[in-house]
């Protein structure tokens, strides 16, 4: 039986500037560096956020963006502050889907690897209890 989420990984060009999103931004603390050694299939970097083990791998960036993405829960008291942290490190930003009233707020941006993340303000509790209105 799945117990629960173990982590997640993105495969990316450049270790450091990838680190620097996720310490800057997301607040990860790196827990592993493999240096130049290769236990798995290139250089690897783990992270704990929030209690989340993410995982970083030297490789190739995907070849194209899709609206697949990993949604990260912040506070609506950080929004306006993230914003600023993702325009800062130069990130894409995509514009969010369009949204009912009540449903909380979210940021969609890309990294440097078109990878999508999300940074949402809201619940899935409040989410059901808003369509359910």
């Amino acid at each position: 039986m799945v117990e629960g989420l173990s982590h997640l990984t993105f495969v990316v060009r450049d270790l450091d500037k990838m680190e620097e999103l996720l310490v800057q931004l997301l607040g990860a603390r790196k827990i592993y560096d493999s240096g130049d050694k290769t236990f798995s299939l290139s250089k690897e970097r783990f992270f704990d956020i929030a209690g989340l083990w993410v995982a970083i791998m030297q490789g190739d960036p995907l070849a194209e963006r899709s609206y697949n993405h990993v949604a990260f829960k912040i506070s609506e008291d950080d929004y306006e502050d993230l914003l600023q942290r993702i325009k800062a490190l130069g990130l894409d930003l995509r514009e969010g889907r369009p949204r009912v009233e009540g449903e909380a707020r979210s940021i969609y941006f890309y990294d440097y690897d078109n990878h999508m993340f999300e940074l949402h303000t809201g619940t899935l509790a409040q989410r059901l209890a808003r369509y359910s209105q």
